[in-house]
């Protein structure tokens, strides 16, 4: 009944599974397959090579699981391994986060001045400022580095007196002047979401909060239908994790991120280096 194959979704840790709990609510009936990459966490801080490798070995994981589909559920992945990755497996489709996140924070700004929140090197990189400048020639973009977070966001700690304070710390350059600040702040880290209830918090109203996620979500079920891959069976899709280390930890922390409990003896070890 259509393809029954399942989505490959993958990020260096659990911030993906914030994708892949916006693609289980989008496409109740798809298979899903996450692999998180916690033995290398975190993708940020490392070369576009470094990352192009990780993710060039995530995805051959992947596809070993028949896959149909890949969702790289991490922004630094998506903006410096989506074309090759693209090139290397076609005619795969291979969705990113990065443009899906563009078009929502365009979409929300009423002033035309967009910040992002995003690890030090999809900063550097340039990722968001180019597809956002693609979109929206207009808009001023304000990037700011938010390493600290992905590593609270992995340790559970994203609501909390430190989060709130480190928020403080990362925002304030971005509204130091009312004539500069964003209206919209896209969070530019897929581990970011967990942390925005404390993110709010500090900037109280008046800001708009992008998260790409749901936004991905829309664009892998359109990329489904344009490519004839969306499956028609009406029964209720599954996920299965898989994890390159500490799977206990990636159950107990993941559920933060998925929404929902992850079972222990349900996320599975793995070694990209091999096979």
């Amino acid at each position: 009944m259509g393809d029954r194959r399942a989505i490959g979704v993958f990020d260096s840790g659990m911030g993906g599974l914030t994708v892949l709990r916006a693609l289980r609510d989008t496409l109740p009936h798809e298979d899903l397959v996450y692999l998180g990459d916690t033995a290398r966490l975190p993708y940020g801080t490392k070369s576009a090579d470094t990352v192009t490798a990780y993710a060039l070995q995530a995805t051959r994981k992947l596809l070993a699981h028949d896959v149909k589909m890949v969702v790289i559920a991490c922004n630094t992945a998506s903006a410096v391994a989506i074309e090759p990755l693209a090139n290397q497996h076609a005619p795969l489709p291979v969705i990113g986060v990065v443009e899906p996140g563009a078009r929502a924070g365009v979409a929300a700004t009423q002033t035309n001045r967009i910040g992002v929140l995003a690890t030090e090197s999809t900063v550097k990189g340039g990722a968001y400022a180019r597809a956002i400048g693609a979109l929206a020639p207009e808009v001023s973009i304000r990037q700011q580095p938010c390493a600290l977070f992905v590593a609270l966001a992995e340790e559970g700690w994203g609501n909390d007196a430190i989060a709130e304070a480190a928020a403080a710390r990362y925002l304030k350059p971005l509204f130091d002047d009312p004539d500069t600040a964003p209206d919209t702040l896209v969070l530019g880290c897929t581990h970011f979401p967990v942390l925005a209830p404390a993110i709010a918090r500090v900037l109280g109203d008046g800001v708009t909060l992008v998260d790409s996620a749901a936004t991905t979500a829309e664009t892998v079920a359109a990329a489904l239908a344009a490519n004839d891959l969306a499956t028609d069976d009406p029964s209720t899709g599954s996920e299965r994790f898989l994890a390159t280390d500490a799977p206990e930890r990636f159950a107990r922390v993941g559920g933060l991120f998925f929404g929902s409990e992850i079972a222990a003896d349900a996320v599975e070890l793995v070694d990209l280096r091999h096979g």
